[in-house]
């Protein structure tokens, strides 16, 4: 059963911080590109529903495992003639057939789920042959010097952010999973901690 904290407390700090400004910007350099039936990997509060475009989109089904998270989605405001359908689940365990949609988006995820690779493996699973898995991630940065204080700060972060990573490598992470990476982008989002500013976005398709 999920703590008090995990109930009232996470919900809220994960929108002050996943909900910002400079952070939904970046969300809305990669989400609109969805097309076809999109699967979206921890769909959290719904903050992507808004950025899909329903002329585009056929369907979006949304995983996550916290309850909390899902009734937030169900609320989220999106175009009207969108469908959305939001599910009990983990990336790492999808319970979906294979190669059943065209898109998958994954954005703010992977620092969060408990095995990356188990997650991306099951994303490239489900994705069709010709599909795209479109993902805007924050990670493990390229200065040594902020790197080394992702890896100081990390443990402490990882308690009071449900989970969340630093120093998760992104673009070869996605890679490793069978991924050819297409138009990939990086940079530190701006007015954001810069422990947590380094962020990576684009598309990849199966290998």
């Amino acid at each position: 059963m999920a703590s008090l904290y995990d109930r009232f407390v996470l919900p809220r700090l994960l929108k002050c911080a996943c909900a910002s400004s400079p952070i939904m910007r970046q969300r809305g350099k990669i989400v609109p590109r969805a097309e076809g039936r999109v699967l979206e990997l921890g769909i959290g509060m719904g903050l992507n529903l808004s950025f899909y475009d329903p002329e585009r989109v056929s369907a979006v089904i949304g995983v996550d495992p916290a309850a909390e998270l899902r009734a937030a989605a169900q609320a989220a405001p999106r175009d009207p003639r969108l469908a959305v359908a939001v599910e009990d689940g983990t990336a790492e365990a999808l319970p979906f057939e294979d190669r059943s949609f065209d898109t998958v988006v994954c954005t703010f995820t992977l620092c969060s789920v408990h095995t990356p690779a188990a997650a991306l493996a099951e994303a490239r699973r489900v994705l069709k042959s010709k599909g795209r898995f479109l993902y805007c991630e924050h990670g493990l940065a390229p200065d040594p010097g902020l790197a080394k204080w992702q890896r100081r700060i990390e443990p402490v972060w990882k308690r009071i952010a449900g989970g969340c990573h630093l120093t998760r490598p992104i673009g070869s992470a996605i890679a490793a999973a069978g991924f050819a990476l297409q138009d990939a982008e990086s940079m530190y989002v701006p007015k954001t901690p810069k422990f947590a500013a380094w962020n990576e976005w684009g598309s990849a398709t199966p290998t």
